[in-house]
């Protein structure tokens, strides 16, 4: 069994890299379009979305959270899939009310160049921080960090990916997906039916964490609650995927997408809620998932997390070549160009791999804090159509959300105690609701002096 994982890594590999067809024109490589322009069809799009979500980092955290906090914490975990409902009202209105090709023009067109030099450099690091994510749990699988098969898992994983990434662009990662979706849903559906043939899945061991509001998990769903108005937003590989297909397909994608994420998430993570619920003390989750499933339901495991990994992987090096060449437009949009970012981005991820810090969650709500300045925009600008919001109401909002986020990086790693000696998760419900409250009355007060100014100017004219 210790072969039977890198050999169906390797099989999964060598598919993707035969389904990824080599990118013969711009279109196809940033905007996903097939050789003779056509768009991807409704079930493409459904499973390109799942998949590029249901990533490796979010099986892993959605067990480990149900592992330490109950069906409280998967279910937390789960409500982040809401972002499906949101992301879609957010594409819709963006495109089809308002008439935008891109969030940036956007941004631009409301709040000028500060409008996109923020989101740009939010989003920068959210891709940087899924690539760096996403190879972390491969090498977590094969052996501690810097170890031997820890090292040669993450370089392997890292080079197979970028390769086929590479060939195809935007265009080859939803076709990859497709296939990646298909052979997980598989692995998953073998995965349950061990499981509850095994007398696991009982009321017992998914409730046994009682439901009290002052504990992570139930505190954590509020964070996500919060959280999900701007999170899609600030997530270009779900926003990608909202202007490649028409009106009713992507809105039908962003629906179905949703509800089957928050399945597949839960079934995920109650395997960590059963493993919670059958742990000794101090011991680790996969420790108690081996001595619970034994060796082929943990094979189908992690196979399920690698497929995971590889799929989003892929689809984050062709936003981040989109992103620098087509939205930022520092670069000429050539697939050269977009295969040389796709390099970096890789090599940064690699980076944070090996010095960085190896705390999966930190990484989600860092950059969901962050994301939070986009909540007024969307509530403001996108939603409601005001035009009349000032630079510095947006300005505003931005720093305190990327103030918010670095506090909270620094109390979660115990690099600072400002905020007492709560709970992580309930300093960050603190941050949130400052953030959250504070944009809001920032863009409320701005939106309120523009209009009395220029019901002013139009009175003295």
């Amino acid at each position: 069994m210790s072969l039977a994982l890198p050999i169906t890594i390797a099989i999964i590999a060598l598919v993707s890299i035969l389904l990824s067809p080599k990118a013969r024109t711009e279109s196809g490589f940033f905007a996903g379009l097939s050789p003779n322009g056509q768009s991807p069809k409704l079930m493409t799009m459904i499973l390109s979305q799942v998949t590029t979500w249901i990533f490796a980092r979010s099986l892993l955290n959605a067990a480990i959270l149900g592992f330490y906090y109950g069906i409280w914490g998967t279910i937390a975990y789960a409500a982040y899939y809401l972002s499906f409902l949101t992301g879609g009202l957010i594409i819709d209105s963006l495109r089809f009310k308002h008439g935008f090709n891109s969030i940036q023009d956007f941004l631009r067109a409301r709040f000028s160049s500060v409008g996109t030099r923020c989101y740009n450099f939010v989003i920068g690091l959210r891709l940087v921080s899924e690539v760096f994510a996403n190879i972390l749990v491969i090498g977590i699988l094969f052996g501690s960090a810097g170890s031997s098969a820890y090292t040669l898992a993450v370089m392997a994983f890292a080079a197979v990916t970028l390769l086929y990434s590479m060939l195809g662009g935007l265009h080859a990662s939803l076709r990859t997906d497709v296939f990646q979706m298909v052979v997980f849903i598989a692995v998953l559906v073998m995965l349950v039916f061990m499981v509850f043939s095994d007398g696991l899945v009982t009321a017992e061991n998914l409730l046994a964490t009682p439901f009290v509001m002052s504990e992570p998990g139930p505190i954590l769903l509020l964070v996500a609650l919060l959280q999900i108005w701007s999170y899609p937003m600030h997530d270009p590989v779900m926003m990608d995927r909202g202007f490649i297909a028409d009106r009713q397909t992507t809105r039908l994608s962003f629906f179905h997408a949703g509800w089957v994420s928050v399945i597949c998430i839960m079934i995920f993570g109650s395997f960590g809620v059963i493993a919670g619920a059958n742990a000794s003390a101090g011991e680790a989750m996969n420790t108690v998932l081996n001595r619970l499933l034994g060796d082929m339901p943990m094979f189908l495991f992690n196979a399920a997390l690698v497929i995971s990994a590889m799929s989003t992987l892929d689809s984050t090096l062709s936003s981040s070549a989109k992103l620098v060449a087509v939205d930022m437009r520092v670069i000429k949009p050539t697939i050269q160009n977009g295969r040389i970012v796709m390099v970096l981005f890789m090599l940064l991820g690699l980076a944070m791999v090996f010095f960085g810090n190896k705390d999966l969650f930190s990484a989600v709500a860092v950059s969901g804090t962050a994301s939070m300045y986009l909540a007024p925009v969307v509530f403001f600008s996108l939603w409601a159509g005001i035009r009349e919001i000032p630079v510095w109401s947006y300005v505003g909002a931005f720093s305190l959300a990327v103030g918010g986020a670095l506090l909270y990086f620094m109390e979660s790693s115990g690099h600072s105690q400002w905020l007492g000696e709560a709970h992580k998760y309930t300093k960050l419900l603190w941050i949130c609701l400052t953030v959250l409250g504070g944009g809001i009355m920032l863009f409320f007060i701005g939106a309120i002096t523009c209009i009395g100014s220029n019901s002013i100017l139009q009175f003295q004219k």
